[in-house]
């Protein structure tokens, strides 16, 4: 089993601040349970969510700073 570990190397103006992700982190739902263990950091989604919507880009457009368009769009559907 391969795990990646992602680490994001730059700041974007629309990025969470601590104070901030600290306010909506208990809002973001557990993973299920009996599914695959989550992968992906949720302040990387929520942060590339923010990138998306505040910059207007298309999906395809997002950095590689952040996760996969693919993995952040499954979120942003749910």
């Amino acid at each position: 089993m391969v795990y990646v570990v992602f680490v994001k190397t730059k700041r974007y103006p629309t990025d969470l601040t601590d104070s901030q992700w600290s306010i909506i982190q208990h809002l973001i739902p557990a993973a299920k349970p009996g599914g695959r263990p989550r992968s992906l950091d949720m302040r990387l989604v929520v942060d590339a969510m923010l990138y998306l919507t505040v910059g207007g880009i298309q999906w395809r457009m997002l950095p590689s700073d952040f996760p996969l368009w693919q993995s952040v769009y499954i979120y942003f559907r749910q």
